[in-house]
């Protein structure tokens, strides 16, 4: 197989070779899209949103590097938001084809992408009302609207783990899992060329192996094309027992020396229900007591829902806090707040509580309001659980900013910070490894993607260190023929 970037190779007549455009997650971790074209066909590979900042907005904003009407189908690996965020953007751009994804995925996608739209929708007001009432604030438009959401819901085709289905005649598909959500799925991909099949792989983000709620990623043994994340490729996870030892000194430190709050942004979808395993093992366990915590956001409740929906493919650990729950003997007190109400009511309360809520880079969401809440007071305390991208407020805060800017007003940051990286849900550079150690085949080419430059860079170096293996690291919109 020859690989080539740009246009620089020819070919036999008559014929087109395969090619991969990398549209997003090129040397950054959000705003996963990959174009595969080979022959008249083209497909994508995720469509997500950019994450972090101003030049991410513009960037969601931009025209798509290709014809949305022009793509015949769309492999989701899972709900996050960075991986399908753009889809109602793309259906109401023309796309008009299937999006395939396992049927966990179907059922959560539909509800992270409306929760996004009825946020933008509510700035799109607060920045209305705000203007007539003379204040300086810029216009802002929803990038898409839940109108756009219904259509590309209806779009949505679930499929299995392990079983084969065919998006095309040329192409077979089948979902592994990634171990990384609930629903989350490595893609398996064969593609026809003029009788000869090539393997993709596509491993999507791929989990941490032994944590609660989602089983293991699903190893893999051959491939001719890899495309591999790296968000964690330069580092090592503290190790859990550590990172637990963490967690309980920021909970008995904010509440037992300083009397505050401990206020956690979380990912709605796989970290909240992973803290709420934890934090009942460590009650079990004797290691805290009395917990008082709040899931407040509609969004982490919406998806436990899902989740219980879906025992069959969760680890035994969240199945076994399932089953208390269902008899009433849960080691703790959780209340979920869904009201704005009862959102507001939280605020009330100066010490004792542990308030999950979302978003976990506190980029939109209600964590912003128990921030403006509780950040500036040196008895309470922040924990971080998960990955910041650069340029977001929890980018900002984790990096030691003295003051954050809170619904146009800044506050100072007084409040203690916690960042418990052992708890990612992510692998780490020796799970990676160890995922690409399992193939019995050397890929032909890999690509790393999903990674902030200097890690991706780092990451494919060590491959080709340890395995030997031809590897790339695209940049943003970069092809490649194969």
């Amino acid at each position: 197989m020859a690989l080539e970037s740009g246009n620089a190779v020819r070919f036999p007549p008559g014929f087109i070779p395969m090619q991969l455009t990398f549209f997003g997650a090129a040397r950054e971790v959000t705003g996963s899209c990959t174009l595969v074209e080979a022959d008249g066909l083209r497909f994508l590979v995720d469509c997500g949103l950019y994450q972090g900042g101003r030049e991410a907005d513009a960037r969601n904003r931009a025209p798509f590097g290709f014809n949305p009407r022009a793509i015949d189908f769309v492999l989701l690996t899972h709900a996050h938001l960075d991986h399908c965020g753009l889809l109602p953007r793309l259906a109401a751009a023309g796309f008009r084809g299937p999006v395939y994804c396992t049927p966990a995925t179907s059922d959560l996608a539909p509800i992270m992408l409306m929760d996004s739209a009825h946020i933008q929708e509510k700035e799109a007001a607060w920045a209305e009302t705000r203007q007539q009432r003379g204040n300086q604030v810029a216009a802002f438009e929803p990038l898409y609207v839940t109108g756009d959401v219904e259509t590309c819901t209806a779009q949505l085709r679930a499929e299995p783990y392990r079983r084969e289905f065919h998006p095309h005649p040329r192409v077979r598909v089948r979902f592994q899992d990634a171990g990384h959500i609930l629903g989350s799925a490595i893609v398996e991909l064969w593609l026809d060329e003029n009788g000869a099949e090539t393997k993709l792989v596509f491993s999507g983000d791929l989990g941490q192996p032994t944590r609660p709620v989602v089983r293991d990623p699903t190893p893999i043994d051959t491939a001719d094309v890899l495309i591999v994340e790296s968000t964690y490729g330069n580092r090592d996870h503290k190790r859990m027992d550590a990172t637990l030892d963490e967690l309980v000194e920021a909970v008995t430190d904010t509440f037992e020396r300083r009397h505050g709050n401990l206020i956690v942004p979380a990912f709605a979808l796989g970290r909240t229900q992973e803290l709420l395993v934890i934090l009942a093992d460590l009650v079990r366990a004797g290691r805290l007591r009395n917990l008082n915590v709040f899931v407040d956001s509609p969004l982490a409740i919406k998806a436990t829902e899902v989740t219980v929906r879906h025992q069959a493919t969760l680890d035994v650990t969240f199945r076994q806090l399932l089953a208390e729950a269902e008899r009433g003997e849960l080691p703790l007190r959780i209340r979920f707040t869904e009201t704005p109400e009862d959102s507001k009511a939280i605020n009330r309360i100066h010490s004792g509580a542990i308030i999950i809520a979302a978003s976990g880079m506190c980029d939109g969401g209600r964590i912003k309001h128990h921030l403006e809440h509780n950040i500036s007071r040196p008895e309470c305390s922040v924990l971080f659980t998960g990955f910041q991208a650069a340029g977001t407020l929890g980018r900002k805060i984790v990096d030691g900013a003295s003051n954050v800017k809170l619904f146009g007003e800044e506050h100072a940051v007084r409040a203690k910070i916690y960042t418990l990286g052992g708890l990612s849900a992510h692998a780490d550079q020796t799970a990676l490894l160890a995922w690409l150690g399992a193939f019995k085949h050397v890929p032909k080419q890999v690509f790393v993607n999903h990674g902030e430059a200097e890690t991706a860079e780092g990451f494919a170096q060590r491959i080709r260190d340890r395995l030997r293996w031809n590897v790339a690291v695209p940049s943003p919109q970069e092809s490649f023929r194969l």
